[in-house]
């Protein structure tokens, strides 16, 4: 995650350098995970449109 937004929106960068906005799904939400910038995160991008996502997890952190 690189970027926090408005209206509960994140910017999210993937693997292969693509920038994605996404949203926290139910269960994130429902459970209260607070994300950060620099927070690696599960996504499942939108069938419909590509530059869209929802994050479904966030992972174990890499290291310090």
């Amino acid at each position: 995650m690189i970027e926090l937004l408005p209206q509960a929106l994140y910017r999210v960068e993937l693997d292969d350098r693509q920038r994605v906005v996404a949203h926290a799904g139910g269960g994130t939400r429902r459970n209260f995970v607070r994300l950060i910038v620099g927070d690696r995160v599960q996504l499942t991008l939108s069938p419909r449109d590509a530059g869209r996502g929802r994050i479904t997890r966030r992972l174990p952190s890499s290291g310090v």
